[in-house]
């Protein structure tokens, strides 16, 4: 989803993208935005805060992928975030605003959204037999976030993602689960970069029938946050 964003943000923004290894460098620079070296598990807080400075929009679409195990899912998944959230409260002066990937049916599992139907509920189930250390710790970086008021964040939490070539439509707020295209996730990511409007809320993303566009504005002006009840 990160290089399917660079590209979309490119032709109208500056854009950093912070990577781990050289081995990624040229894909960025072919995309006309700028590589940085740095690492979510061993960089310092202090790094980050001096990347951040000056930036308008901080995007986190980091994750350990399953690789490595809850060790690794916990370094990179929550501390990870934490240190990022760290270090935009470290900028001095404006802060930037902070938009997360987090993904669909992040929540406290003991309470059911009561908008779930029971495919939900079995698609739910499965997904958290399978990754639990991914749910919970993406869930403990969400809770942790939702508590700062220092800068101001918007989190998108996309359902299954596939390959798919994008539709342009998408259901996005209060949902059933689903899949959705990493090129429609893409795209309601850059067009958050302009909606300050969004701070403050979580918006769940699946594939749809209605135009992005309009399904985020209508998401927005709706501000249904209920995972963090």
């Amino acid at each position: 989803v990160s290089l399917r964003l660079t590209k979309l943000l490119t032709p109208t923004h500056r854009v950093k993208s912070v990577i781990r290894t050289l081995d990624y460098q040229d894909d960025i620079k072919d995309l006309s935005a700028e590589p940085v070296l740095l690492s979510l598990e061993d960089s310092p807080v202090t790094d980050f805060t001096a990347l951040f400075k000056g930036q308008d929009v901080v995007y986190f679409s980091a994750g350990a992928g399953g690789k490595g195990g809850e060790a690794r899912t916990k370094k990179v998944d929550y501390e990870g975030a934490l240190k990022v959230f760290d270090a935009i409260e470290g900028v001095q002066g404006p802060k930037p605003r902070l938009i997360l990937v987090s993904a669909i049916d992040i929540r406290d599992p003991d309470k059911i959204p009561a908008h779930y139907n029971e495919q939900d509920i079995a698609i739910s189930k499965r997904v958290r037999g399978a990754i639990p250390a991914y749910m919970h710790w993406k869930y403990e970086a969400d809770k942790n976030l939702a508590k700062r008021d220092a800068f101001k964040w918007t989190i998108l939490r996309p359902a299954g993602l596939t390959n798919n070539p994008g539709t342009g439509n998408a259901a996005i707020g209060r949902t059933h689960l689903g899949t959705i295209a990493r090129d429609d996730v893409a795209k309601v990511l850059a067009l958050l970069v302009d909606r300050e409007d969004a701070a403050g809320l979580a918006l769940d993303v699946v594939g749809g029938d209605t135009p992005i566009e309009a399904s985020l504005d209508v998401a927005i002006k709706k501000g249904e946050t209920d995972f963090l009840d």
